[in-house]
């Protein structure tokens, strides 16, 4: 996750004097790099990340001291150290309770420090912790790919990850990610790991396979889901504008398993991805979709979906099933005839058979969810049994016919 505040704090309680003075839940915020501010404007360019330092020369009086943090955490920085003792005594209570608020690191330096020995230092340990990451995610891109191959990935990540724990993966998807540039892309990652609380070395950020991952290691199942929980209703918040997607995995044991993990997020991401409508929904999927996850309901919300694995019911298998060839020929070839007749005589036969298997044969319950007289109900279903050559009594015959819908509804 970078070199975080929290690490900044290890090296420089002692060495330069550095307090935290509020927004201590902003610990876990990673820096990207480090930059002298003494006036707002060059905050509009920021990309996200960025530690900023000041001496207090701009911003003397207690509102522009406010309004540098209020912009600072606007445009998504990491936090703020001041250079207190000459320009600034002290922090206003109001600049304190406005950092606290919103988990917005306010740091402080006494005056006697020499910046510019703390900004070489600092900056050559965030430049030798990027370096690390890459390293680390290339790593995990091993252990997800080649798996068996051992001697490609833990002795890079051993010194950083429990790697006989557990193991949960966050996928996370704006639809656009793989046609982005770099910079626009690097820009956007920078945003979220600013929301990621609560998540340092227990954990990973990185880009793969058109999708941000998160890795959570050696972390109880209710720890992973409070941290993607908290992240999904910061980016509602905070990135309003664009849709985003979230599936999460189950978690799994040793980092051999890591591949394992992964599919289950990717197939949480994908029906994320269906219910956000970045794939074509179609009509009555709703009650098709909640039947076949229990009582369990999608998190949507706003302008993000969030899907656990876990909550999935037998849509787990579905979309597990790589092979879309076998998946199209489960599904097209037991409804093939309700298909034909449908489309030439423009009939809901496919809509009264999913109503029945919802229904579990009740004529009474199809009458009333579809709002049709019973007996319509009987003929149609007395002519789809024809059509299918199937009773529709057998349980294994009707679950052949549920699992081609589902699929369908995929």
């Amino acid at each position: 996750m970078g070199f975080t505040i929290e690490d900044m704090l290890v090296v420089s309680q002692d060495r330069y004097k550095m307090k935290m003075v509020a927004g201590s839940r902003g610990w876990s915020n990673s820096i990207s790099w480090l930059l002298v501010l003494e006036e707002l404007t060059i905050i509009h360019n920021f990309s996200g990340k960025e530690l900023c330092i000041t001496t207090g020369l701009g911003f003397q009086a207690e509102n522009e001291m406010l309004e540098l943090v209020e912009e600072l955490y606007a445009h998504n920085a990491s936090g703020l150290i001041v250079n207190t003792g000459y320009y600034v005594k002290e922090i206003s209570q109001s600049v304190i309770d406005y950092c606290d608020a919103n988990g917005f690191p306010l740091l402080t330096v006494p005056w006697e420090v020499f910046l510019v020995d703390m900004i070489k230092d600092l900056s050559v340990r965030i430049f030798l912790q990027s370096s690390t990451d890459e390293q680390i995610s290339g790593a995990l891109i091993s252990a997800i790919e080649q798996p068996e191959a051992r001697d490609l990935y833990t002795r890079d990540l051993l010194p950083h990850f429990d790697l006989d724990g557990t193991f949960q993966i966050a996928l996370v998807s704006t639809g656009d990610l793989d046609r982005m540039d770099t910079v626009e892309r690097k820009r956007i990652a920078y945003r979220m790991q600013i929301y990621l609380t609560n998540l340092t070395h227990n954990g990973h950020f990185f880009y793969y396979d058109s999708y941000f991952v998160i890795i959570m290691n050696a972390m109880k199942a209710e720890e992973c889901a409070e941290i993607i929980d908290s992240f999904a209703d910061r980016l509602r918040v905070k990135m309003s504008d664009r849709k985003v997607v979230i599936g999460v995995s189950d978690p799994v044991t040793d980092i051999e398993n890591l591949h394992l993990t992964y599919k289950r997020a990717r197939a949480a991401v994908r029906m994320a991805e269906k219910a956000a409508g970045m794939g074509q929904k179609t009509e009555g999927e709703n009650s098709f979709g909640n039947w076949a996850m229990g009582s369990h309901e999608k998190n949507h919300s706003g302008n993000v979906t969030l899907q656990y694995f876990d909550q999935m019911g037998l849509y787990r298998m579905l979309y597990l099933v790589e092979d879309r060839a076998l998946l199209i020929d489960l599904s097209d070839k037991p409804l093939a005839p309700i298909i034909e007749y449908d489309r030439e005589h423009n009939g809901e036969y496919l809509e009264t058979l999913e109503s029945f298997l919802l229904n579990g044969g009740s004529i009474k319950a199809m009458s009333e969810e579809m709002f049709i007289h019973r007996n319509t109900i009987l003929y149609r279903m007395a002519n789809i049994k024809k059509l299918l050559n199937c009773s529709l009594e057998d349980p294994l015959e009707r679950f052949v016919y549920m699992a081609a819908c589902m699929i369908r509804r995929m």
